[in-house]
């Protein structure tokens, strides 16, 4: 039996060149994991766009979802679009599972989109700055 061809994995990064990236303002860094997980810990100026939030993920990323444009639907992906302003996108999870996921569908929507790997797991271990709920952000992502 043939097998459909898969699109190819999204490119990976680790926590310390994302982090230069999105301090350089060459990145969005975009948070995909749940609004609990992301006021328990996250990096400063991450956007919080949970995956859910990207509309119906069936593996389906050629294409079809949404809206009947062939755009793919899912608020997300376009609240992502609008935020990285053609910039490169960084997602990241608490593992790295879930944003591996989001840059797939991302990609797949023409957004992008590389795979924080090791997620915020990765990036605290590395030490890399990080925001507590009740932090000094104020709850902005």
């Amino acid at each position: 039996m043939a097998r459909s061809p898969q699109p190819p994995a999204p490119e990976q990064i680790d926590p310390a060149e994302a982090h230069r990236l999105v301090a350089a303002g060459e990145a969005l860094l975009l948070d995909v994991r749940e609004s609990v997980e992301h006021a328990e810990v996250h990096a400063p100026g991450a956007l919080l766009v949970p995956l859910g939030d990207f509309g119906d993920f069936d593996g389906d990323l050629g294409g079809g979802g949404g809206d009947g444009d062939g755009s793919g639907g899912g608020s997300g992906v376009e609240a992502v679009r609008a935020a990285g302003g053609g910039r490169l996108v960084l997602a990241v999870c608490r593992s790295g599972n879930r944003s591996q996921r989001a840059a797939e569908l991302l990609n797949a929507r023409g957004v992008p989109t590389v795979n924080v790997v090791g997620g915020m797991r990765a990036w605290r271990q590395a030490g890399l700055p990080a925001h507590r709920d009740g932090c000094c952000c104020g709850g902005a992502a």
